[in-house]
């Protein structure tokens, strides 16, 4: 769950030396969350290894509860969770409160929405901002009714048809959350529920729902657009899930790796998905000493070990296409950027006006902070690389990948970098600052603001 008010951390990133060493990150958030719910509708018991600990993805074991399933803790990392099959959630006692995980809750709506059920939605005061209308206008079209504040946003109340309907639907914005929640809610519908996905965006609810024996099938229409067809009312069978590395979270000791001088580290066992590389693509653009070792197949997503070496990085344009696989790692892009010779344009970036914070005004106003050349456009990013010293306190506005992604400045900058509040890097990467420490990154501990 996010930080309360009580329980703020300001931290500061110091010059490094070299990071060296070889480290395995925490399971991919985005499976995480899909592995608790589909082992939910599933009959019977499926095992998960690697799952990532993270607030977000305990606030969505914990709905899963709520929602009748039995979910339990064996061993760090290794879950259990017993479902009871499609169309047999229960109606949840309580209000169901996702915290901060705007995909957990994104998705839970569609889950909630294939059977006559009640189910109130709510979140942290940033959740709670955070636009929900993209989701709830195709699960109104297959019967939901919803309560909601004003523009769509949390708390809401979904009141789920007592058959819901399938449909087609065309995806008007590139979302995997909005596919996702289409997808999920289908499958309880009779039919055959089909999306149109103009631009593809990252497909692990299509891959696990295959795995789980969902009837679905993917096909390229005559304009080169994905059409994915689910078959609603067919059972789920439990599965054995291993949840790879995740290249979210991986992306920042790859960057602090980069840009911090003589650096040489090893992440182990990162997922490859090639709609979720395109950071990696961008890096290897500008230079970066990137190398993948022993690339293999896991629960059928490509996996492989990243060896990443300190490189003189330089200026590129990142085309808008390339946004859906890799829209949560513009801000650590944009720290990259801060060390390349020339001017780093990032075109495409509306999705990210409406995240956590809006990261295009938060990671200008960090970068502007350190002394780092900024350009912030509607929906764009320009950075002049090798502009800034640092020195300057950083306002992350409770978003984790604000607060790591200029902590990871502060490594390579001459002066320390501040930021406001550490606490909300839990959501998402809680082994964060002992993995970077154990590399040789150096942090230091600031007082937090009088009360």
């Amino acid at each position: 769950m996010s930080p309360s008010a009580g329980s703020v951390r300001p931290l500061a990133a110091l010059a490094s030396g070299p990071l060296r060493g070889r480290i395995r990150i925490p399971g991919d958030k985005s499976i995480s969350h899909r592995a608790l719910m589909l082992g939910a509708l599933a009959i019977g018991e499926t095992v998960i290894e690697g799952l990532l600990e993270g607030g977000d993805v305990l606030a969505t074991a914990e709905a899963m509860r709520a929602f009748g399933a039995t979910v339990t803790r064996q061993a760090p990392g290794r879950w259990t969770v017993n479902g009871l099959g499609v169309g047999g959630l229960l109606e949840p006692e309580d209000v169901v409160d996702f915290g901060n995980a705007g995909t957990g809750v994104r998705l839970a709506m569609g889950l909630a929405s294939n059977q006559a059920t009640t189910v109130t939605f709510t979140g942290d005061a940033s959740l709670r901002r955070r636009p929900m209308g993209r989701i709830l206008d195709p699960l109104r079209r297959m019967g939901v009714q919803v309560l909601a504040r004003s523009k769509d946003r949390l708390p809401l109340t979904l009141k789920g048809p007592d058959v819901a309907l399938p449909i087609d639907y065309r995806v008007p914005v590139a979302s995997a959350q909005v596919k996702s929640a289409v997808l999920l809610a289908g499958l309880n519908a009779p039919g055959v529920t089909r999306l149109v996905e103009p631009v593809p965006t990252r497909d692990h609810t299509e891959r696990m729902l295959a795995a789980f024996g969902a009837a679905i099938e993917i096909e390229t229409n005559a304009d080169g657009e994905r059409v994915i067809s689910l078959e609603g009312q067919r059972d789920l069978k439990p599965q054995s899930v291993e949840v790879p590395g995740d290249p979210s979270a991986a992306a920042f000791p790859i960057v602090a790796a980069l840009i911090v001088e003589g650096s040489d580290i090893t992440v182990e066992s990162v997922l490859l998905n090639p709609l979720r590389s395109g950071l990696l693509e961008t890096l290897i653009e500008m230079g970066g000493d990137i190398t993948i070792e022993k690339r293999r197949t896991v629960g059928g997503e490509s996996v492989g070990d990243i060896r990443v070496r300190a490189s003189r990085l330089r200026a590129v344009n990142v085309p808008a296409g390339r946004a859906p696989s890799m829209i949560d790692e513009y801000p650590i892009l944009a720290v990259a950027a801060s060390f390349a010779e020339g001017r780093t344009v990032m075109e495409g970036l509306g999705e990210l006006r409406v995240k956590e914070s809006d990261r295009i005004a938060a990671v200008a106003a960090g970068l502007a902070a350190n002394g780092i050349a900024c350009e912030e456009g509607p929906e764009s990013l320009v950075v002049t690389g090798r502009t800034g010293t640092g020195g300057g306190r950083v306002t992350t506005h409770l978003d984790h990948r604000i607060a790591m992604s200029f902590l990871v400045l502060g490594l390579a900058t001459a002066d320390r970098v501040a930021i406001d509040d550490a606490a909300p890097i839990a959501t998402s990467f809680p082994e964060f600052r002992d993995l970077m420490t154990g590399l040789g990154a150096r942090f230091e501990e600031l007082e937090p603001p009088a009360s």
